[in-house]
């Protein structure tokens, strides 16, 4: 499917949006729940872990979006760093409903809110500078998994983006419209 081209920062985010959180589930799929829960060692989260982080984070900084602190009294940070959820169905809920209030907030949003002031922690930001803070964190979180992700699956793993050798034909493919890089 070839990029949309368009001038509206609203829609160009969340196509980045929707971009990284397929990429992620195209991951996902490619392993066993063993290794959803899995850790490197002590210090390393686990994918279920960034995906519980996350999907807090998520609700927390998306919930009334425009009219409360983007850091909401009841969320509690540290402990999404602990206890994911039991098993894959569990997890991939939680991924689906935080991804839901990104969306949903989103879908809801024009372009003329984006000059429009929203707190995270009681600072300030532009509508914007929420968007980007969050575009930035999620796909820093979802290169996390990825990264995990292809370990685990080692050669067996299955390319998301342009195979190794590739780019050549991935390149005549995006300018004849058959692919695209999202």
């Amino acid at each position: 499917m070839p990029l949309q081209f368009t001038t509206s920062y609203i829609e160009d985010s969340t196509a980045i949006f929707r971009y990284y959180k397929k990429l992620v589930e195209r991951a996902i799929d490619q392993l066993s729940d063993a290794q959803l829960f899995a850790v490197l060692d002590g210090e390393m989260n686990s994918i279920a872990v960034i995906v519980k982080h996350m999907t807090g984070n998520m609700r927390s900084r998306w919930t009334d979006f425009l009219t409360s602190d983007g850091e909401k009294p009841g969320r509690d940070r540290d402990e999404e760093f602990s206890s994911p959820p039991p098993t894959r169905e569990a997890l991939l809920q939680l991924w689906e409903d935080g991804w839901q209030c990104v969306l949903g907030t989103l879908e809801s949003l024009s372009d003329a809110d984006l000059g429009r002031t929203v707190t995270i922690r009681g600072e300030a930001h532009s509508v914007m500078q929420a968007i980007n803070r969050q575009v930035a964190h999620y796909s820093y979180h979802c290169g996390q998994i990825v990264f995990l992700a292809k370990h685990f699956r080692a050669n067996q793993w299955q390319i998301l983006s342009v195979p190794r050798g590739k780019s050549t034909e991935f390149n005549r493919r995006v300018r004849a419209g058959e692919a695209s890089q999202r």
